[in-house]
């Protein structure tokens, strides 16, 4: 018999993370041993845990996806981290493969999707969706590069907070940093995407569909 994978679902939806439940736990070598609500309730529960794989959306509050994956591997590089969200563009596949993490699916997939993505994880492969691994391809091919992939990691954390109507001061209590540094990101921010205030940052987001319908 093979070893059982256990899984941490975090997700701010309880009815998605019970669809997941059910899904994963009707799978013979798979067992969902916990469940979070955000990023930090994660990282609490993370030590009591121990899980092979953490599947992680990305759109929650609090420090959200992105910095909730960024943590995670710094209290233990050993997990890994498949991305499950309603975004469906590249530009979240790059920046969450290079943050470390072993996969990237939509929420759209099927069930299978899903399961599989897990048993491809937990054998140290990356999964990526075929749509998002094709756009990701021919944008490496074609040198085809958008503004915003110009921002650093800080800076597109910073990006997508303002882009959702965060103030300075949230940001900086949220990502553990001075109002003053981050009022240098979003400095820098409007300079490499040319916008002159938040509400255009916004419309760059959602242009680029990066803000989750």
């Amino acid at each position: 018999m093979s070893e059982v994978i256990k899984v941490m679902l975090v997700d701010d939806h309880a009815v998605v993370r019970m669809g997941f439940r059910l899904l994963l736990d009707g799978t013979p070598d798979v067992r969902v041993v916990a469940e979070a609500e955000s990023g930090e309730d994660a990282i609490r529960k993370l030590q009591e845990v121990r899980p092979d794989i953490v599947v992680l959306d990305l759109s929650m509050p609090g420090i959200g996806g992105l910095e909730a994956l960024s943590r995670i591997l710094a209290r233990d590089s050993a997990i890994r981290v498949l991305v499950l969200t309603a975004h469906e563009d590249a530009m979240h596949a790059r920046r969450v493969l290079k943050a470390g993490a072993r996969g990237y699916l939509s929420k759209r997939s099927a069930p299978e999707a899903m399961i599989h993505a897990i048993h491809q994880v937990m054998q140290g492969r990356t999964f990526l969706e075929p749509a998002i691994a094709q756009e990701l391809a021919v944008q490496q091919l074609t040198g085809d590069r958008n503004p915003v992939d110009m921002l650093s990691e800080k800076e597109f954390k910073v990006f997508l907070s303002l882009a959702r109507g965060q103030s300075v001061a949230d940001i900086a209590e949220v990502m553990c940093l001075s109002p003053r540094t981050i009022g240098t990101h979003l400095y820098n921010i409007k300079q490499k995407l040319g916008a002159a205030n938040s509400a255009e940052l916004a419309i760059i987001a959602m242009r680029h569909q990066l803000l989750e319908p």
